[in-house]
């Protein structure tokens, strides 16, 4: 998994660049969590590159919701292909983080 990261007027946008598995959870979370105490209003994790999404990477994302949460910053998804979406829709997770256009 490769990251890369814009900060614009208090929104983080992280775009998320392999798979979101067991493989990359370890990496994924530390790189997140350095990101979220830079105390941003909102988080978007960009997906447009991510091609595979398995139940280690929904754990991934339930644990930096819960920590941007706790901080008052709002977590939201966006440029999910078919793949993510039908994790995301199938685990429930939009009903939980939302899903924006940028």
């Amino acid at each position: 998994m490769e990251f890369s990261s814009n900060v614009n007027g208090g929104v983080t946008v992280i775009s998320l660049d392999g798979d979101l598995d067991e493989k990359s959870a370890a990496a994924t979370r530390a790189y997140l969590d350095e990101k979220i105490r830079d105390h941003c209003k909102r988080m978007i994790l960009d997906f447009k590159k991510v091609t595979f999404m398995d139940s280690t990477g929904i754990g991934v994302l339930l644990g930096r919701y819960k920590k941007l949460t706790e901080n008052g910053t709002e977590l939201c998804v966006t440029n999910l292909n078919a793949q993510t979406d039908k994790v995301f829709r199938i685990s429930g997770l939009y009903q939980i983080i939302k899903a924006v256009q940028l």
